[in-house]
């Protein structure tokens, strides 16, 4: 480097310009985070709350939602699991993990900033041991979530938490869904229960809050291939994880953006969609899954589709005593809620 240019970059970057951000976006996304002392709030600092958003103490018996984009729910309950149970825990971990946004840099978006968007707590169940009661807890919370105008973002808690929120987003017509996993979760009754995690999107189908024709499958793999027969029978689309590799994150994408079109969509993201290297923390892992990389990338390949609600479900953190299945979960969370800006169910929102 020449001692002009040198000179040229100490003039731009130091002395009185030290802290100035010359690219207007950038400079945008600072004046957001930083007060006029230069100072950011410590990530560390304060009460936890999902994605470090605003906490709304919310009285479920005379909900006050106003003022609401978005709202992150907990759902700590896990009893429809058929394999390792712990993912009650699952919100509180992704509650402790910090650093994770406010900036996605792949979108240029900053949904916390942009959007109203607020930690709800979570479902007020009434019950920790009835699964059937459980359910209904949680459809009462997010239809009430979905009347207020709300989208729900939801954290569990096992997959079978997503019926009941299908039951409450595709109550007035049939959803879509983008539905990245290691399985099809649309098999038959286990155990003498019919509402378990391994079928909820069978029942999300008979009971007519999911349309089969607007579903996509992504990284299904595993031993118990042969139990989901229902997915290709009702026209689900499903994409193997071995099809990923060979058709290419581009080519998954692009098929995804075809099947649920520009109809709404409820987006659902199991853990153990990534292969347990980078996320060991869940009930039933799989190798061969997806890297956290992939799954960033699959993820903001959806900007535009009219999402109407979504979930992280299944992290169960005591089986990772590195907390990076938290830390992944926590990022697909943030990566669901970096698409809702562009969501047309939400236009307008970013003006506000």
């Amino acid at each position: 480097m020449s001692d002009e240019n040198l000179e040229a970059l100490r003039a731009r970057f130091s002395g009185e310009n030290e802290t100035r951000i010359y690219d207007p976006h950038f400079a945008e996304v600072a004046s957001r985070l930083f007060d006029a002392k230069g100072t950011r709030v410590a990530p560390y600092a304060g009460l936890p709350t999902l994605l470090d958003a605003p906490y709304r103490a919310v009285d479920w018996t005379a909900p006050d939602l106003s003022d609401l984009d978005i709202a992150l729910i907990g759902v700590p309950m896990d009893l429809g699991v058929t394999n390792r149970n712990g993912s009650r825990f699952g919100p509180r971990a992704l509650r402790a993990i910090e650093r994770v946004g406010p900036y996605n840099h792949v979108l240029r978006t900053m949904p916390g900033r942009e959007m109203r968007v607020a930690d709800c707590g979570d479902v007020p169940f009434r019950s920790r041991f009835h699964l059937d009661l459980s359910h209904e807890d949680i459809e009462a919370t997010i239809r009430t979530v979905v009347a207020a105008g709300v989208i729900p973002l939801s954290v569990g808690g096992d997959h079978s938490i997503s019926l009941p929120i299908l039951r409450s987003v595709g109550r007035e017509r049939p959803v879509g869904m983008i539905h990245i996993d290691a399985h099809c979760d649309t098999s038959g009754p286990f155990d003498q229960c019919r509402f378990h995690h391994g079928g909820p999107f069978r029942h999300a189908v008979l009971e007519g809050v999911l349309d089969p024709r607007r579903t996509i499958q992504i990284g299904i793999r595993g031993s118990s291939d042969y139990l989901w027969e229902f997915s290709t029978a009702s026209g689900m689309t499903v994409i193997h994880a071995e099809e990923v590799q060979e058709m290419g994150l581009a080519a998954v994408i692009e098929r995804a953006l075809a099947v649920v079109g520009d109809g709404p969509t409820y987006l659902s993201f199991d853990i153990d969609s990534l292969d347990p290297a980078f996320a060991p923390g869940t009930g039933t892992p799989e190798i061969g899954g997806l890297s956290t990389r992939e799954a960033q990338a699959l993820l903001r390949g959806l900007k535009g589709v009219d999402l109407v609600g979504g979930d992280v479900v299944e992290v169960a953190p005591q089986y990772d005593a590195t907390t990076n299945t938290a830390q992944a979960g926590a990022q697909m969370l943030f990566e669901i809620l970096s698409l809702l800006p562009f969501a047309p169910s939400l236009a307008g929102a970013r003006d506000r």
